[in-house]
């Protein structure tokens, strides 16, 4: 799953922002429990973008009042 930048954030509907916040949030999950179980992520830096990308869509949620 590509990294999604502002712009792309912004032209998303309304449904596809939450669509694909819970999926990088099922995302995350799974690549903590990868880590937390002993496991070598593929990518160690994935954790971060994918928080990184949470936080981007729940900025344009708030600016947007869809919160």
């Amino acid at each position: 799953m590509a990294i999604l930048k502002i712009n792309e954030i912004r032209a998303m509907t309304i449904d596809e922002r939450a669509d694909e916040f819970e999926t990088l949030k099922n995302e995350l999950v799974r690549e903590r429990a990868l880590t937390s179980a002993g496991g070598s992520p593929d990518n160690p830096g994935r954790i971060g973008e994918i928080r990184r990308t949470i936080a981007r869509i729940k900025t344009i949620q708030h600016e947007l009042h869809e919160i």
